[in-house]
């Protein structure tokens, strides 16, 4: 469904992501997994070219995204979810998720009421998530978990083929993160969305992941089932970032949470 050929990412000096191909296929639900500056956010975000590339083409099934026209199409079928929500807080649950079909509109078109129809769709995604009876409530009269299914429903509302999740539980307690990543994997999967969400959590990604794309160091480094990840590769993705390395024993000793915060 999209394929990156060779891509690399650079910031000044410092490389970001090495050059890497990979392809991500339709239905799919992937999580890149590692520690904090591993790549995984840059590689992402490649994949709606919200970071500029150094080298390489990003191929999706409208084309290669190389004109201006076919990444506004790919964009739009797209949805995007932020760690930290990026809602606008005075606003309602319905009016942010309502951001998510501006993407079908001129500038022009979007300074006026969006139709019945897609008031509809963003009532519908809401009740999805669990809050329509939160529909005229204020984003900062939300919980914190609350606000990031808003974030899943604005997304919705696109009508996406492909969902990117840029650790959209890192800010969320655990038992909430569980709750958010099972809304999340649920939606996908009976929509037939693609997935590709960054996590550090392993345990959330052997749970929810149909494959796992390891990244130490701005470069891959693991790529499989979440079945074949094994203790070691867990130590290559974070011991390349810090050898401390929290364990349960629960787990065979393979690490659930990295000892530092990302």
């Amino acid at each position: 469904m999209i394929q990156l050929n060779n891509v690399s990412v650079q910031f000044g000096a410092v490389v970001a992501l090495h050059p890497t191909s990979i392809h991500f296929r339709q239905g799919e639900f992937t999580v890149l997994l590692g520690a904090s500056g591993a790549g995984k956010s840059t590689l992402l975000r490649c994949l709606n070219l919200m970071h500029p590339l150094h080298q390489g083409t990003v191929v999706t099934s409208l084309g290669p995204l190389v004109n201006r026209t076919v990444l506004q199409q790919h964009r739009r079928q797209t949805g995007m979810i932020f760690q930290q929500h990026q809602l606008i807080a005075r606003l309602s649950s319905l009016q942010n998720v309502m951001m998510g079909r501006l993407g079908y509109h001129s500038v022009w078109r979007s300074m006026f009421p969006l139709s019945r129809e897609e008031q509809t769709i963003g009532l519908q995604s809401l009740e999805r998530v669990g809050l329509l009876h939160k529909a005229m409530a204020r984003i900062d009269a939300l919980s914190g978990g609350q606000q990031q299914r808003v974030g899943i429903a604005r997304a919705l509302a696109q009508q996406p083929r492909l969902m990117l999740a840029d650790e959209p539980v890192a800010s969320l307690d655990p038992a909430t993160a569980d709750k958010v990543m099972t809304l999340l994997h649920r939606i996908c999967k009976e929509d037939g969305i693609s997935a590709v969400v960054s996590l550090h959590q392993v345990d959330l990604a052997k749970r929810y992941a149909d494959r796992i794309v390891g990244l130490a160091q701005g470069r891959v480094v693991f790529d499989a089932a979440p079945d074949a990840l094994t203790s070691t590769n867990v130590a290559e993705l974070y011991q390349a970032r810090d050898p401390s390395i929290e364990r349960d024993t629960r787990s065979n000793g393979i690490p659930l949470v990295p000892a530092v915060s990302s």
